[in-house]
Parts: C-alpha cells; structure tokens; sequence
C-alpha cells in the first residue's frame, strides 16, 4: 500500500534514524514509495555519514550533513532501540538489576534519541506541517503497567516518553505546526522481539507496521504533540 502523507508539503525532506533495522528499513521504503519529500535519508552506523546514538559528535555531525541539502526538513522518525543483547535482557525480578545494563538502556533508548531531537529539531521549519518522532513502546507507559518487570526497557521508553513531551513543548513556542510525538509501533516481527513474541495477541510484519506509523504520522496535529501515540492512532496514556 502506498502512503500519500497529504498533510505535509510536497518536497522537503524526511529522516530515519536507524535505518539499518527492521522498522527503520521498512518506514526509508515506504517513504520512497510516497513521492511525498524530495529527499529520503535513511542514518545509522553504517550509513554515509553514519550516525550513532551512543557518540554525539556523529550526530551533530550527521544534521550537519543534512543542514547542508538546503532542504526544509519535514520529517524524522527515530527507529533505534534496544531491548536485548550486548549484556542486555529484560529483568524479570529487581534481583536481576544491573547498572551497567541500565546505563546502556537509557543511553540508546533514551539519550540518544534526546541528542537526535537536539541536533534536528532546529531544522525543522518554522511554518507548515514537520514532525519529529521517535519509536517508543507501550510498556513504556507507567499508567498501563500492570504486569510489572522488564525495569530498564519499561523506564527508559517512560523517560523517553518525557523527554520528547518536554521537547514538544518548547518546539511549539517557535514552529506552532510542528509536532513531537512518540509512537508504539505494536509487536513487529523483528530480530528485537523475536524472542518475546509467543505471549502477543497479534504480530505484524515491518512492512505493516511502518505503512501503519505513517498513517499515524500523517494524521497527527499539533494538539497532539507531545503525546504517546499508538499504531492505531490511540492517545497511550504516559
């Protein structure tokens, strides 16, 4: 299905950060299929500039290279994220707390994308629709969690959920038609969750998921920034 993404101007240009990994390949393609922006970046480690959110200097560098096209910047979308490897699982039990663990969950999934809005958001137009928008996750939310476990996961999507509501705040005081937003893609079959899929009531594929976001994206207004949306267009609470 080919996305229209009418409610933005035509031309300019659209981001994914992360663009090496399941959501983040599926959102640069159905992006490319739209017709919608004059240019489509996709930016990640191995991309050229690469970009990655453990090391500032590659993206301030990395909006830079972007400042540089001399076009409005009307769209990112941050499709990073970790929820395991690298040391890293979801804890089951305060007992499996570590802080090293910690640091590395709030570093990709929290941090790194509040540099990305640093570096990008000043890009962004001042008048017509632009969106920045980063991939959070439902478990993020404290007024929904009723399960319990997965502490780093669940708390660094949850201070992302801030940082960006924080951030929409302070982006409206000078691009009234822009919005922040954070989005729950759903379960999607990627290598991130392959291992937790078996408890979920529905699985999609990237292809889905993305065509998904952006309907989403395409029907956010600025009276929704700043708010935790998921893949239905549902307002999550925080």
């Amino acid at each position: 299905m080919t996305m229209t993404l009418s409610s933005f101007p035509q031309g300019g240009a659209a981001i994914i950060i992360g663009s090496s990994g399941g959501i983040g390949s599926a959102l640069l393609e159905a992006l490319h299929a739209s017709a919608r922006f004059d240019a489509v970046i996709g930016l990640s480690r191995t991309s050229e500039p690469s970009i990655d959110l453990a090391e500032e200097s590659t993206i301030a560098a990395a909006a830079e290279h972007v400042a540089g096209l001399q076009v409005p910047v009307r769209l990112v979308v941050v499709a990073s994220g970790i929820l395991q490897g690298q040391g890293i699982a979801p804890e089951k039990t305060w007992r499996h707390l570590d802080a090293a663990a910690m640091q590395r969950s709030f570093l990709v999934n929290a941090i790194g994308p509040a540099l990305v809005a640093k570096h990008f958001l000043p890009l962004l137009p001042r008048e017509g629709k632009a969106v920045f928008a980063a991939i959070s996750a439902k478990v993020g939310s404290i007024g929904d969690n009723r399960l319990g476990g997965w502490y780093s996961y669940r708390a660094s999507k949850a201070a992302l959920n801030q940082l960006l509501r924080t951030a929409a705040i302070e982006l409206s005081r000078t691009r009234p038609d822009a919005i922040c937003a954070t989005l729950h893609p759903g379960t999607v079959a990627t290598p991130l969750s392959q291992p937790f899929r078996g408890s979920a009531p529905s699985v999609v594929d990237p292809d889905e998921a993305a065509v998904r976001l952006l309907h989403v994206i395409d029907r956010l207004t600025p009276e929704q920034t700043g708010r935790l949306v998921d893949h239905s267009g549902e307002i999550l609470p925080y």
